[in-house]
């Protein structure tokens, strides 16, 4: 089988075992991966810059190279590479049980829940705060967990796939900017910045192409993106979360409590604060793009399979 016919086929098979299966419960490679990244950091940690260039240099590096051995198992690897990565159909299961409990009036519930979906402390928020939080993790992370490693293994196969993963999985354990991690994550989070640059600009495409299936309209998803995207401290996810904003028509931002401190966010979008209902048709939006990016991806490998044979 022809080398783009292999990954098309092997994210797509890939993809589906994600729908299938979600994240195993057990012995995740990404968890084991996060590990193995602790266990590295109580050697490559010092309040320096340098020593967080190290410490993603070796961590990806190693990650990138196993995935240089493993793609030469061809489609299967593919395949269980992919699954590896994705993380859209927890996602998904995620927000709709966020939307459930906050329905139902379990804020305690909603609250535990919350750490499975993002970094913000739970403890300080009501069921508003809580249905925000949750609906601008759905929207940042269909990029993350399911757009950009797609994207990523249509360019690079098992080795985009996987490295992509490790450089996210770091950005989320020392890309903060706290007293630790301020100088040390600086590399961790600069380089999951750059791996977002596309991806999320996709994303926010296929979510304005895609905001009819939620009651929206393309321009509006794009107006929120040109207009407030850019005012988001990070380069990507105010496209993601702009372009959501707009295609459901709510408004997003506002005081954001994290564990490492409060930050306030601008507005996004136009409308009223988000409710359970929004945080339901986010899902239903978020499930809509990652079909859209597989579909996107797969094009991208043939397109490049093509490109080198013309070559």
């Amino acid at each position: 089988m022809q080398k783009g016919t292999s990954t098309a086929v092997g994210l797509m098979l890939g993809f589906a075992l994600d729908r299938v299966f979600a994240d195993p419960r057990r012995w995740h490679p990404v968890a084991g991966f996060g590990s193995a990244a602790a266990a590295l950091e109580q050697v490559t940690y010092a309040d320096d810059r340098r020593a967080g260039v190290v410490h993603e240099v070796v961590a990806v590096g190693s990650v990138v190279g196993i995935g240089v051995l493993a793609a030469r198992g061809g489609v299967l690897a593919t395949a269980l590479a992919t699954w590896t990565a994705l993380g859209g159909r927890s996602l998904a299961r995620a927000g709709q049980a966020m939307a459930e409990r906050l329905d139902a009036g379990d804020i305690d519930g909603a609250r535990e829940l919350l750490p499975s979906l993002c970094g913000r402390d739970p403890s300080v928020l009501d069921a508003d705060g809580l249905a925000r939080a949750a609906l601008e993790s759905v929207a940042e992370n269909t990029a993350d967990a399911t757009v950009a490693p797609l994207l990523w293994g249509a360019v690079a196969g098992v080795p985009g796939l996987l490295g992509y993963r490790a450089v996210n999985t770091l950005d989320a354990m020392v890309g903060y900017r706290n007293e630790r991690y301020l100088r040390f994550g600086w590399a961790a989070a600069r380089t999951d910045d750059l791996a977002n640059v596309v991806p999320a600009r996709v994303t926010g495409l296929i979510t304005a192409a895609l905001a009819p299936l939620v009651g929206g309209t393309p321009a509006a998803a794009w107006r929120a993106w040109r207009r407030d995207a850019a005012k988001h401290p990070s380069p990507n996810a105010g496209v993601v979360e702009a372009s959501m904003a707009g295609a459901l028509g709510v408004r997003l931002g506002g005081r954001t409590q994290y564990r490492h401190g409060a930050e306030l966010r601008p507005t996004l979008g136009d409308g009223p604060a988000p409710t359970t209902a929004d945080l339901r048709r986010a899902v239903r939006m978020s499930e809509a793009v990652q079909v859209g990016a597989l579909l996107v991806s797969v094009v991208v490998a043939g397109a490049l399979r093509w490109r080198a044979v013309r070559g």
